[in-house]
């Protein structure tokens, strides 16, 4: 199958994928209509005949041509066809998830930015601070140009945490909540209150976090009770006392390493079960899980588990949480890209296969079985820590999904391939040609916002 941007007669709301591979291996037809998945039905096994994952797309049906007017990768055209898409075989996933990001960090589409050296959280804040007086490009902008290359890459649903502190106040979370309107038919974006500068030891971030919370952030989050707050009871009494008034989810960023921060793990999940908040608490990071030992390891993973606490990894480079062990113990484990080319991390690409392939290079996932868990990091296990209803390839699940140019899920993970077709809702929304990624800045020169570049 072809790049849609060179493959005019795709039809912007498919009604079959017809020959794709599915997650198990088997080869299926996959009806839609309506933005649902209508029917998943298997074709006879194919004997002797590889995956034409790069050939030509075969459409069949009246009015298939999206229009010359269509904008591959924004789902939006004159092209209003439907029919049958010939996937040739190609691999077909639910939407990618990323369960944590940081949207309105990014500086993707603003100059290039020299990273500053950090030795400690506090540098990292103090820097990224720094910069956010002198960008020239709005939130909004970099976080459309960030969410754009998101849609390309086949994520459908992702996690934001959005700063909330004494300096930017509700600023970013405006910005954010514009954002995820704009998106609303290409990407579902959840938003999280989190409190970059502290809680306690932040004045009047509480009663911003509360404010968030009423104008439209989605679940509250808190960072390093114990290492920046120093007052762990404090920040946790604070976080799931907003979260059990607005009936929202929670999100915390732990950094904390060893027996500190498996202690505040464990008071994490005690007040969940006693708030009865289980499956709707995350903890992101979680590095102490990574450098604890066995049976302390082992003590804390118990607790999260009967807690129905969730951890959520990017795949560090050190302190890096046991996937297959915390599975185990029947954690959910799910990922996120984290920082994507801003002032705490030069890299990120936004694309979630790709971080699945970092995370199983970082916890040693080489066997098929093993490169499924990591898929499952980036799709089942996000989805359903993110709470995302009818999600999956079946009867009556959303018409979110991208097909990939690979032939298995191992495959996908390891090979880094391309994304033939992604959709959202049932409509085609990408992959956008490159000319729709943000044009790179050249320091001194006007910088045209994503608009002006629409």
């Amino acid at each position: 199958m072809s790049h849609p941007a060179d493959t005019p007669s795709i039809p912007l709301a498919p009604e079959i994928l017809r020959n794709a591979t599915l997650p198990d291996g088997r080869r299926a037809d996959v009806h839609l209509a309506g933005g649902r998945v209508t029917a998943v039905v298997d074709r006879p096994a194919m004997v002797d005949r590889p995956a034409m994952v790069d050939g030509p797309a075969t459409v069949d049906g009246p009015g298939a041509g999206r229009g010359p007017d269509a904008a591959p990768g924004t789902g939006t055209g004159t092209g209003t066809g439907t029919g049958t898409v010939d996937v040739g075989g190609a691999l077909v996933l639910p939407a990618l998830v990323d369960g944590h990001a940081h949207l309105d960090k990014t500086l993707l589409g603003a100059p290039w930015q020299p990273h500053p050296a950090s030795a400690t959280l506090r540098d990292h804040i103090a820097n990224e601070r720094a910069l956010r007086a002198t960008t020239a490009v709005p939130v909004a902008d970099r976080a459309t140009a960030l969410a754009n290359r998101m849609v390309s890459l086949g994520t459908g649903h992702v996690r934001s945490h959005v700063d909330i502190d004494p300096d930017v106040r509700l600023d970013g979370l405006h910005a954010l909540v514009e954002v995820r309107e704009k998106f609303r038919d290409r990407l579902g974006i959840q938003l999280v209150a989190f409190p970059q500068s502290g809680v306690v030891s932040a004045p009047g971030v509480a009663d911003l976090l509360d404010a968030a919370l009423a104008e439209g952030a989605d679940l509250i989050g808190g960072l390093d009770p114990a290492g920046f707050d120093g007052d762990v009871d404090g920040q946790l009494d604070i976080v799931f006392g907003l979260a059990e008034r607005h009936g929202a989810g929670i999100d915390i960023h732990l950094h904390d390493g060893g027996e500190t921060g498996s202690a505040q793990l464990r008071a994490i999940a005690e007040r969940t079960a006693a708030l009865g908040l289980n499956g709707k608490v995350a903890v992101s990071h979680a590095f102490a899980l990574g450098d604890v030992d066995g049976p302390e390891l082992d003590r804390t993973a118990a607790a999260l588990a009967a807690a129905d606490v969730t951890i959520m990894t990017n795949g560090p480079r050190h302190s890096m949480p046991p996937v297959l062990r915390l599975r185990e113990h029947g954690v959910r484990v799910f990922a996120g890209s984290d920082n994507i080319r801003d002032t705490w991390w030069p890299y990120g690409t936004a694309d979630m296969l790709e971080r699945a392939t970092i995370i199983g290079l970082q916890d040693d996932l080489m066997t098929d079985e093993e490169l499924h868990v990591a898929a499952s990091l980036v799709t089942d296990e996000a989805a359903a820590a993110l709470g995302l209803a009818d999600y999956g390839i079946a009867p009556g699940c959303r018409a979110d999904l991208v097909v990939v140019a690979a032939g298995s899920v191992p495959e996908a993970v390891a090979a880094h391939p391309r994304r033939l077709l992604v959709l959202h809702d049932g409509r085609v929304v990408g992959p956008a040609p490159e000319a729709d990624y943000p044009a790179f800045a050249v320091p001194g020169d006007g910088i045209p916002t994503t608009e002006e570049k629409r």
